[in-house]
């Protein structure tokens, strides 16, 4: 069926051809978009039409009905929809004939008078038309579309076409991520780029994924954090740094879990955790704003408030509070897991203390935070890069923000004793050496800067995915990421 669609398109593209329209010209002609042509339309007198004004519009045919001496086709530009009426009268026998060749899917010119028609849909009278590009297959059905849900984010282009709120989710995604830079410049911060291929993957728990420089001959990692490298640039003079970039971590999927995404880190000199968390609460509540109209998202049925203060609980009185969970009886590694095994909690293979801690967060406290709510002050064990809070050496500066029952921000009190982050890197080798990938990687030229001075910082990571994911509502972090990853087909058929 697909293979006859495509040979009896090819063939109305070689009589166009013959006819001396070249179906895929080089240039194009257009002075108007269909949203200015409605716009110009609805400044008409009620009634009216123009033959004075003259517009070129350009865009994919999305729907065509025949009515013998008069045809009506809507195009569809990246503004909106717009109807074009072609009279035999108007545009010549011969052009009017050869509308025959077109097909839904087809990108078309059309040069003409907007007019409104007597129902008051704003149109175009055609005077003359041109084909742009001649598609071998039709679009989806406008009111069956893809159902295959892998199959939509496979050929997402065939989704923005067939779905107005998927192409609305992702001028919604734009608009969050232009939202964030726009605030954080109006602060001062300065946006940067860092290297994407590192020689060390650290600033984050996870495992990365390895690459090769043929040029250098040594291997190169994907990177898994910005954090390092932006730091570096605190150490070198500048005092507040952001950057919006993609990171690589190479873990498994879930709805709010994808190996390529995309993060927000920011940092400031002179500030501390705490200053950050005031920073988030500000920065999402007005992003919410300026980008929803209001600072309320449902979440599941509930309606949260981002507008500030959030909830603040520290890990420990969280873990008390929603898991009855006292971390006080379960001092070290052993005490820990025989608490989770009598709770009927899966262990990671290869677990260490600060591994069966998170685990702990995850399963007792981190579904339970629908509102928005930081977790503060973690246990050393789970932060290698935050400072310590004074007179508690077992505890650091640091909290994650929780919204809808998952992390949405990491923050810390960064820590700049090069001596301590030196200790920590090395602990962070055993446990690699043990057999924990996610381990942080020593990275000698990072403590080489740490070594020249960086002074007091408040550093902090947003998953932008997670972010547009939570304001837009939806469930599966795949539908807010344009083109997600997923398995290789083997064989095209099994679609």
């Amino acid at each position: 069926m697909e293979e006859d669609l495509k040979s009896q398109r090819k063939e109305k593209a070689s009589i166009l051809q013959k006819d001396g329209l070249n179906p895929y010209p080089t240039t194009v002609k257009r002075t108007h978009t269909a949203q200015e042509v409605v716009q110009i339309i609805e400044e008409f007198p009620s009634g009216k039409t123009s033959d004075t004004v003259e517009v070129h519009v350009a865009g994919r045919i999305m729907a065509q009905r025949s009515m013998g001496r008069a045809s009506f086709f809507d195009i569809l530009d990246g503004t909106s929809r717009i109807q074009i009426l072609f009279r035999k009268n108007s545009i010549g026998d011969d052009q009017y004939q050869k509308l025959r060749l077109l097909d839904l899917g087809d990108f078309i010119s059309v040069t003409g008078n907007p007019m409104q028609t007597r129902t008051g849909e704003a149109t175009i009278e055609a005077i003359a038309w041109n084909i742009l590009a001649k598609s071998l297959l039709p679009p989806p059905e406008k009111f069956h579309g893809l159902k295959n849900i892998e199959l939509r984010q496979r050929q997402r282009y065939l989704d923005l076409l067939s779905n107005d709120e998927v192409r609305t989710r992702f001028l919604l995604r734009s608009a969050i991520t232009s939202a964030i830079r726009s605030y954080l410049i109006a602060e001062d911060y300065l946006e940067v780029e860092t290297p994407i291929l590192q020689e060390e993957a650290g600033g984050a728990a996870a495992r990365p994924f390895v690459s090769y420089s043929n040029a250098l001959d040594e291997e190169r990692y994907l990177r898994i954090s910005l954090e390092l490298f932006l730091k570096r640039l605190i150490i070198g003079g500048y005092e507040k740094v952001f950057e919006i970039g993609k990171i690589f971590r190479n873990e498994g999927f879930s709805n709010k879990h994808h190996p390529e995404f995309t993060m927000l880190e920011a940092y400031a000199a002179y500030t501390s955790y705490l200053d950050v968390a005031v920073l988030v609460e500000k920065l999402i509540s007005t992003v919410a704003k300026d980008v929803l109209g209001k600072a309320t998202i449902q979440i599941n049925g509930i309606t949260v408030n981002l507008e500030p203060p959030w909830e603040r609980i520290t890990f420990h009185e969280a873990l008390l509070k929603f898991g009855n969970f006292d971390l006080l009886s379960y001092p070290d590694f052993d005490t820990l897991l025989k608490a989770l095994q009598e709770r009927n909690v899966p262990i990671p293979e290869n677990s260490n203390y600060g591994k069966l801690l998170d685990v702990a967060m995850s399963t007792f406290v981190e579904p339970k935070l629908i509102k928005p709510t930081f977790v503060l002050d973690y246990p050393v064990e789970l932060s290698p890069l935050a400072k310590r809070i004074p007179n508690n050496p077992n505890l650091v500066e640091r909290f994650e923000a929780f919204l809808g029952g998952m992390e949405l921000a990491n923050a810390y009190s960064e820590l700049n004793d090069p001596v301590d982050q030196r200790l920590r890197f090395e602990e962070q080798k055993k446990l690699k050496e043990s057999g924990d990938e996610e381990a942080e990687l020593m990275d000698e030229d990072f403590l080489l800067a740490l070594e020249h001075g960086m002074p007091p910082t408040g550093g902090l990571g947003i998953g932008i995915d997670r972010l547009v994911l939570l304001l837009t509502e939806e469930q599966n972090i795949r539908e807010v990421i344009l083109f997600p990853q997923h398995r290789k087909i083997l064989n095209k058929q099994t679609e």
